[in-house]
């Protein structure tokens, strides 16, 4: 069972996971850190279109490899 590291910096795993869609290209416009709850410190992903979604699941799927 993975283990829960909550030391983590949102910021930075938000830059981190911006920085890995872009070099698949994907973009999440919404892409941001949950100002509303910093004691939780959570991404928010946000909304994208339909298309954006079935890119960013291909991509997990094949692992980022183009």
């Amino acid at each position: 069972m993975p283990t829960k590291k909550p030391d983590v910096d949102p910021f930075a795993a938000m830059e981190s996971l911006r920085t890995a869609l872009t070099e698949v290209g994907i973009v999440l416009p919404s892409l941001a850190v949950d100002a509303a709850s910093p004691r939780l410190r959570l991404v928010e992903l946000g909304r994208v279109r339909a298309d954006v979604a079935e890119r960013l699941a291909a991509a997990l799927q094949r692992g980022g490899r183009e």
